[in-house]
């Protein structure tokens, strides 16, 4: 199923499985057009807290740690070949001007999200051959993007515990030693 990112019929980028490309008649009306595509998924583990707990109020609440991903997105145009390098042309102008979103500047982001980093990700040509022979598609004019920050929390709480207000020392006989 073909899904617009933009709900007007002048969407420049449909977000598709670029490798399912032409192997149905669903595909076959917009087999001229840009399309985004995630390629991989990968855990941030540098990011990843260690402390399984939060601290609420005077208690201590036991979580999992949240999940940081980062998403590699494969941005490619099945356009005529001038065509699709303008419109890759304009997608890595877009990402130059503007790569860091954030709830002030993009108020539709998803509830949780601090900030998302689009950083131009470069592949040799080893990997580019790679991965559109795993797609199993024919190569398109195409460029790449890693997303950054990508965060999944899941917030049950696992148990809970109260603080630790005082220690209290006592004296202990130390004439045995």
């Amino acid at each position: 199923m073909l899904t617009k990112l933009d709900p007007s019929p002048e969407s420049a980028i449909v977000l598709f499985n670029v490798s399912q490309l032409g192997t149905n008649a669903e595909s076959a009306d917009d087999t001229k057009n840009a399309f985004l595509t995630l390629v991989n998924v990968e855990e941030d583990r540098i990011s990843k807290s260690q402390q399984n707990y939060v601290r609420r109020d005077e208690k201590l609440i036991y979580q999992q740690p949240k999940v940081h991903l980062n998403l590699y997105l494969l941005f490619s145009a099945n356009l005529d070949y001038l065509e699709s390098l303008k419109r890759i042309s304009l997608i890595i102008q877009f990402f130059q001007h503007r790569n860091v979103f954030t709830p002030l500047t993009s108020p539709s982001l998803p509830a949780g999200t601090d900030e998302l980093v689009l950083d131009l990700y470069t592949t040799s040509f080893q990997d580019l051959n790679n991965l559109w022979g795993v797609m199993g598609s024919r190569y398109l004019p195409s460029v790449m993007y890693k997303m950054r920050m990508v965060t999944i929390s899941e917030d049950m709480d696992q148990g809970e515990a109260g603080l630790i207000s005082s220690i209290v020392i006592t004296e202990q006989n130390t004439e045995s030693w």
